[in-house]
């Protein structure tokens, strides 16, 4: 759980509710703040995040958090899906990987050093200011620095790979991985999941391809959305425009608390190229009939708010009345099929034998087998109504609850439950991995 309070100071001040008799905050606001507060509790009660106020906090502000079992799932799924869509969509997108921290990146940007070595130096007496200040500034300038982006890897990769294609346009440089940026006022570092496409193309394109991976990004993030019209694209207006960068998009996702950027585009030109290489132009020229130097259009990604931004937008709170005329509060996280932590969940309900372990036990091998992830919910010691069974699968995210029970061992059928649809239908045990398989095989497709 986590600890009292959370979700007190999730919004802007501007955004949270006033106390006036004349309402002037709005019932939207008040809505907002406690759609933050159910959100990022059920992400902890239910293992995406560790619990803890200050890292649901740095969840919500899109920093690499601590992350608990289906949170590292959801995100790493997400990470595959970009994969696929930058190196599926191009037929030139090469992958690289390059280090986080580097001696050789100038003398900014963050720097990486001991503790112990820097306490030594500030813990000799005789050094004087001048004296003391030179020494720091040595050790700095020696140690490693880490990286804000992933851009400067890739431009160090550029004439290798250049040769790699044989000096033909266009072709991009795709990573992932963690990156150090400024987390607020105090100069601190928060950890960033970055993810990052590089191209490459000839100066007379690079526009018409900022526009080509605008609307191919924004495609890929709608393909997995429940409310697709959460996600959208602007144009970065021109007094907002980065150092070296003629043009800019942003991918935006409509959080409770207002709109955030979950992908950056720019069209950089060459200069940060020529930057990279000393202004040796000769390396960097390509054979497009012209001889010109590449220009850069870049598309990076926070993929940690990537992670946030699919909770909360899969999110559902639904009230319905039972046969008792009581009010009852369900929450699902309905998020895409590909996309979700957890596709099966397998349970056998009250009185579980020793039997209806060991076919729990085979049935969850198949899954495994097949790649299919799946909850083991059947070493629960504690007995549970399939009522509450339910109520957490969907929680959790779980496509399909399993339930294996007597009737299981006699005829070999089982009871299917869907997440979306909360049908239940009786399956054969020998179907149901094929079932689950074919159903996110289509999901993909889509």
């Amino acid at each position: 759980m986590l600890a009292q309070g959370v979700g007190r100071c999730l919004l802007p001040p501007c955004s949270r509710p006033a106390r006036s008799s004349r309402g002037l905050c709005s019932a939207a606001a008040a809505d907002a703040v406690d759609r933050v507060r159910a959100l990022l509790q059920l992400c902890a009660d239910r293992h995406y995040i560790c619990p803890g106020e200050s890292n649901a906090e740095m969840f919500r502000r899109g920093w690499s958090c601590g992350y608990g079992p289906l949170g590292v799932e959801l995100r790493r799924n997400l990470l595959q899906q970009w994969w696929h869509s930058v190196s599926g969509s191009r037929a030139r997108v090469f992958a690289v990987d390059t280090l986080s921290s580097s001696v050789e990146r100038g003398a900014g940007g963050a720097r990486v050093v001991g503790s112990e070595l820097f306490q030594r130096i500030l813990g000799q007496p005789e050094l004087s200011g001048e004296r003391l200040a030179q020494e720091l500034k040595r050790l700095l300038l020696s140690a490693p620095s880490l990286r804000p982006s992933l851009l400067q890897g890739a431009l160090e990769q550029f004439v290798p790979s250049l040769e790699m294609v044989n000096k033909k346009l266009p072709f991009g440089l795709a990573e992932a991985g963690l990156c150090f940026q400024p987390s607020d006022g105090s100069g601190c570092l928060a950890e960033v999941t970055q993810t990052s496409l590089v191209w490459f193309c000839s100066p007379r394109t690079s526009s018409q391809w900022l526009d080509h991976w605008a609307r191919h990004r924004l495609k890929w993030w709608r393909k997995f959305a429940l409310s697709p019209s959460d996600f959208s694209s602007v144009e970065v207006p021109e007094h907002e425009l980065e150092e070296n960068t003629s043009r800019g998009m942003k991918i935006l996702y409509n959080f409770p608390w207002g709109l955030e950027s979950l992908e950056t585009l720019w069209c950089r030109g060459d200069a940060e190229l020529l930057q990279a290489y000393k202004g040796v132009r000769s390396k960097l020229q390509s054979r497009d009939g012209r001889k010109s130097i590449p220009h850069v259009v870049s598309v990076s990604g926070n993929m940690d708010r990537g992670v946030i931004a699919f909770l909360s937008n899969s999110l559902q709170q639904l009230r319905r009345e039972d046969s008792k005329k009581r009010l009852q509060h369900r929450k699902v996280l309905k998020i895409h099929p590909v996309l979700a932590p957890v596709k099966v969940a397998l349970d056998t309900g009250k009185g579980a034998t020793m039997e209806l372990r060991q076919v729990c036990e085979g049935l969850l091998q198949e899954f495994l087998e097949a790649r299919i992830s799946a909850w083991p919910g059947y070493l629960d010691t504690l007995p549970t109504s399939l009522e509450h069974l339910n109520a957490k699968y969907d929680e959790m995210g779980v496509l399909f609850t399993v339930v294996i029970g007597e009737n299981t061992l006699e005829s070999g059928l089982l009871q299917v439950r869907s997440r979306d649809t909360t049908i239940k239908e009786t399956m054969h045990i020998s179907e149901i991995r094929n079932f689950v398989f074919k159903y996110i095989s289509a999901a993909e497709k889509f």
